[in-house]
């Protein structure tokens, strides 16, 4: 950066001194601050012109190492609040798509402002902080505010609650594998996160999809999905963000518990094969799979001890002991098959390696929905019928939960 000339570009910047573009932006942001004007002289030295002056600024942030270190502490005191004892993530980050459905099959219209009423329902329920960690959010949920103006992700900050958001921009098609898809995305994820910080976001959540069939998913599919999350957990612990990795097997179709276990494994088997070729930290995200389950359509079913055995089976071949915790995802299942199934885990194997918690939506979400109705007199209880349905799960989460406390779970009237 010569006198007269442009500062390089921060990609160029980065790639040159091996660090994270995130570090580069830190130190040329705090020159400017100072109203300096630099130009490179020798490795990680910027020296003012400004004015008659020559001061020298050595920025430890121009130091890999340094560097580094910054990226995993802010990763880590993410990941420690997200693994809080006692706790799990509620997704709330339905799209648009996704949330008209579930509306309509309720009689519900589908408007932002309904939307709007039925997440700050969820996240002012009195009580539910004690069980949640995190919650993931859709893009539209940030620009939106509670009833007495706060901001949503503040409402979630004051209460101690991370907020996270959904990433992904849905699945496509995978060229040249017939019945697979592939999710989009990754173009400009960078600056996406940079503007999402300033909305208080500490982690993200990007989703990849793998039917089951006879023929799929099919090699090609599992690599390139593989590849997708990979680059995405990068760019994430890049910018400071902790990922959430989600390679979800779907329930839909008639397949056995053996079919989705040998699916579930080799799917695993190349995500962490891919985030090891894309240098992420493993202690510095999170898994967020499937439970290995029979489809939906199968005549044979699995209980909680079946299911429990054979997930675990899984993740002990394929998931690396780095990796701090496991928060499951639903999948369609039932709410309190949900709760039974991650309840078994944690009392079969109290001594994993993993944190072994929850990320659920549906089966958070669907009887308080139900409660709600769309109507505001409806909320107090549909937030009653929410927090017992996290208590529950917060109880699985250390193999605590019992059916018997389904009987005490309130009823809508």
């Amino acid at each position: 950066m010569d006198r007269g000339r442009g500062v390089a570009r921060r990609p160029k910047l980065a790639a040159r001194y091996r660090v994270w573009i995130a570090t580069i932006r830190a130190a040329i942001g705090e020159l400017v601050a100072a109203t300096v004007r630099v130009r490179k002289q020798g490795k990680g030295t910027f020296v003012s012109l400004h004015g008659q002056q020559r001061n020298i600024y050595q920025f430890f942030h121009v130091n890999r190492r340094n560097a580094t270190m910054r990226i995993d502490d802010t990763l880590k005191a993410t990941i420690g609040e997200l693994t809080r004892p006692g706790k799990g993530i509620l997704a709330a980050d339905e799209s648009q798509p996704t949330i008209t459905k579930r509306f309509k099959a309720l009689g519900i219209e589908s408007t932002e402002e309904t939307r709007r009423n039925y997440r700050s329902l969820l996240f002012t329920a009195q009580g539910a902080e004690k069980y949640l960690s995190g919650v993931i959010l859709f893009e539209e949920t940030l620009g939106q505010n509670s009833d007495d103006g706060t901001a949503l992700p503040e409402v979630l900050t004051r209460r101690g609650i991370l907020a996270g958001i959904k990433v992904d921009k849905g699945t496509t098609p995978l060229p040249n594998a017939p019945g697979d898809l592939i999710t989009q995305g990754l173009d400009g994820l960078t600056e996406r996160l940079q503007a999402y910080k300033t909305h208080g976001v500490r982690f993200a959540k990007w989703r990849e999809v793998y039917g089951i069939t006879d023929r799929n998913p099919t090699a090609l599919g599992i690599k390139a999905n593989a590849e997708v999350l990979a680059r995405y957990a990068a760019i994430c612990q890049q910018e400071g963000i902790v990922p959430i990795v989600e390679p979800e097997v779907l329930i839909d179709g008639d397949h056995s518990i053996e079919r989705c276990h040998e699916v579930s494994g080799a799917v695993l088997h190349a995500v962490f094969d891919a985030l090891h070729r894309h240098r992420v930290i493993l202690e510095g995200m999170v898994l967020k799979p499937n439970m290995v389950l029979p489809g939906n359509k199968s005549l044979s079913k699995a209980g909680p001890e079946e299911v429990a055995t054979a997930t675990l089976d899984v993740l002990r071949r394929n998931v690396p002991a780095a990796v701090p915790t496991i928060n499951f995802l639903s999948g369609g299942q039932g709410p309190e098959d949900a709760t039974a199934n991650l309840n078994a885990m944690n009392a079969m194997y109290p001594r994993a390696p993993w944190v072994l918690s929850f990320s659920y939506a549906r089966a958070l979400q669907d009887p308080a929905m139900r409660a709600w109705g769309g109507r505001a007199e409806n909320v107090p209880a549909a937030q009653k019928i929410f927090c017992h349905r996290v208590r529950m799960n917060a109880l699985a989460r250390d193999g605590k939960w019992t059916p018997e406390m389904e009987r005490a779970a309130p009823v809508a009237t």
